[in-house]
């Protein structure tokens, strides 16, 4: 996101809390965020920190101010909006270095107080939901910690899947070479994800599949497909060595490289339906997205 400072006239001498909560009428908890994320300077660019006086007769506050590249929502409403998100985009900025993520274009389109309500991994695709306004973001994430959804996800996997599969394995962090891979465990937490073959490629030996997790935990429609010898085409974390999957991470390995070792250019993981309640209301939400298809029947 674009990394803007904002000039504010200051009281100098008064700390920099107060000032915030009563000069400002920022939140008292946005106010602690700033000072703890190093987000305010006074005149000279040093960093106030929470409990210091303003020591300048002006403070500079660091705001993340949305930008667009085209992006727009599939679906708008009142108090929320679904996007279909493209692939190889993260959906929030890592770091004040991430040039460009999905809250860019939330903020652009909704404002500042615009949020996510749930993430997916930067190279899967699909359907997001982002709450307009503080009140149905609160109502909304609830939804989702509660599981008050049903969510179905498109995956292209090596191999030939005839049969329906419930996958009943818990997952856990695998603390190994590559931190963020999760592994099936038997005291792990409880993971269940339903797998539907839609469509078997046999000239490429790839079937389309409808996978349904009942949970949701980190990667768990690749790790367990993953566990069952069906990994989705694309990983670069699961089903290949750790030195490709340390570069993968390490944004050096090379798109050839990356093609040889996965058979393709990105993860075909797809976000594809969501369905909920808001308000008495039942949406039910397909993506409109159809590259997953074209890349499946080539």
């Amino acid at each position: 996101m674009a990394f803007t400072l904002k000039k504010y006239k200051a009281i100098k001498d008064k700390k920099i809390q107060l000032f915030l909560i009563k000069d400002l009428g920022l939140d008292p908890k946005v106010g602690q965020r700033l000072t703890s994320k190093g987000r305010i300077f006074d005149e000279n660019m040093n960093t106030i920190n929470t409990g210091e006086t303003i020591p300048t007769e002006y403070i500079f506050i660091a705001v993340f101010e949305g930008t667009t590249r085209g992006l727009k929502p599939l679906l708008e409403f009142n108090d929320f909006a679904i996007f279909d998100k493209p692939t190889n985009l993260m959906v929030h900025p890592i770091s004040k270095n991430t040039p460009y993520s999905l809250l860019d274009e939330i903020r652009y389109h909704f404002g500042e107080n615009a949020n996510l309500i749930h993430r997916i991994d930067a190279e899967t695709s699909g359907l997001v939901i982002v709450g307009k306004n503080k009140k149905s973001e609160i109502e909304l994430k609830d939804m989702f910690q509660e599981k008050k959804y049903h969510k179905s996800y498109l995956a292209i996997i090596q191999g030939e899947i005839k049969e329906e599969i419930t996958i009943n394995r818990g997952l856990d962090r695998e603390g190994l070479a590559i931190g963020v891979r999760m592994k099936v465990c038997d005291d792990g937490k409880e993971s269940i994800t339903i797998i539907k073959p839609i469509k078997y490629n046999k000239n490429r030996d790839l079937t389309l599949v409808e996978a349904i997790p009942l949970t949701g935990r980190q990667h768990q429609i690749r790790v367990h497909l993953y566990s069952i010898g069906h990994t989705i085409l694309g990983d670069p974390i699961y089903g290949i060595d750790d030195e490709n999957a340390e570069n993968y991470l390490n944004k050096t390995l090379s798109e050839e490289d990356r093609f040889k070792v996965t058979k393709s250019h990105r993860l075909w993981l797809h976000a594809n339906y969501l369905e909920f309640s808001y308000k008495n209301i039942t949406y039910k939400i397909f993506s409109k997205n159809d590259e997953i298809y074209r890349e499946f029947d080539k």
